[in-house]
């Protein structure tokens, strides 16, 4: 379906033939139902077509949708062992169309919503998740400082970075007092871990439906969604891999929680984390329950934001937005078990 509601494309077009070699118009523009955050589009154009990602309109929490972080990193990756689609052009100048934007390939791939793979024969969803592992260890292997991306965070513990600024962005969002909430963040404030050297890339929402595979096999053909990528501390982007999985099956949930693992052909957790600790050369992971409450702490908050948008009008789907808020006190919860 055509649509140019969200966006203004006899400006994108104007802008886009002075900025990209070979862009040609007329444009159509399809917006995509993924991609709460920053509203994400189709480019048709006569002969090809491209991806506009775009910071949404209206008064935006400081430092969110970051395109241009999202931007910079997978330039940065392009030509490492990390699959990312080619970056065309970053608009900085809100004039163009109301907010920044950029320009990238479209990859043509398979998109898994729903971790349980009902359309991948059994036999071949364990490919698929081991493929999802390696691309996690590659994105923690990366060298920072070769690809330019050893300023892209600062330095510190990030754990203790990343609780304080979760907590002030769930704080600036917050409709309601929610009591597990409000527990678990007290409990990960007296509970951060002491810095053990790792310090490495980190994508910030690493799961599968913010991946593209291969139409014939298991291969990863670009890892999506970098708005909350930023250098910490690795463990926090599987740990949110292992939150995902706790949540319950289906549309709204996308996890794994109920699941015969072991008949569907799909990963344990356990077996996930191994697979990992092997890639990377590591022993093993020490308190995970922490790491695994922060990853619920952090989505709660993340959720929180795009509740509040959908309060304030400014969600990219506004219905399903809303939904989001009942899963905030459920998150949190999640969040107090691991802990405990």
């Amino acid at each position: 379906m055509s649509t140019t509601a969200d966006l203004d494309l006899a400006a994108v077009t104007a802008y886009l033939s002075q900025h990209i070699d070979g862009f040609q118009g007329p444009l159509q523009a399809e917006k995509f139902a993924v991609g709460q955050s920053n509203p994400t589009f189709r480019l048709s154009g006569p002969d090809r077509s491209w991806v506009l990602r775009r910071k949404p309109p209206g008064v935006l929490l400081k430092s969110a949708h970051a395109v241009e972080r999202e931007y910079r990193v997978q330039k940065a990756l392009a030509g490492s062992d990390v699959p990312v689609p080619a970056m065309y052009h970053l608009c900085e100048d809100d004039s163009v169309i109301g907010s920044a934007f950029y320009v990238m390939e479209e990859i043509k791939g398979r998109h898994f919503n729903d971790p349980r793979l009902p359309d991948v024969a059994v036999p071949d969803r364990l490919a698929i998740f081991e493929e999802m592992n390696r691309v996690l260890a590659a994105i923690h292997s990366v060298d920072l400082s070769a690809v330019g991306l050893s300023d892209y965070g600062p330095d510190g513990n990030y754990y203790r970075r990343q609780i304080d600024r979760w907590t002030k962005q769930y704080r600036a969002s917050e409709t309601d007092q929610i009591p597990p909430m409000e527990e678990l963040i007290s409990w990960l404030d007296s509970n951060v871990p002491a810095e053990d050297g790792q310090r490495t890339l980190v994508h910030g929402d690493y799961r599968i439906d913010n991946m593209l595979f291969a139409a014939d096999g298991p291969q990863c053909l670009a890892v999506l969604d970098w708005e909350l990528s930023t250098t910490g501390h690795p463990y926090a982007d599987l740990a949110a891999v292992i939150m995902q999985w706790q949540m319950p099956p289906g549309g709204e949930g996308r996890g794994l929680a109920g699941v015969d693992r072991s008949a569907e052909g799909l990963i344990s957790d356990q077996g996930f984390i191994d697979l990992y600790c092997q890639r990377r050369g590591l022993p093993g992971i020490d308190r995970f329950g922490f790491y695994l409450a922060f990853a619920f702490f952090r989505m709660a908050a993340i959720l929180q934001g795009v509740y509040k948008r959908a309060l304030d009008g400014n969600a990219s789907d506004p219905g399903r937005a809303k939904a989001f808020g009942a899963y905030v006190p459920l998150f949190a919860q999640h969040g107090l078990d691991a802990a405990k």
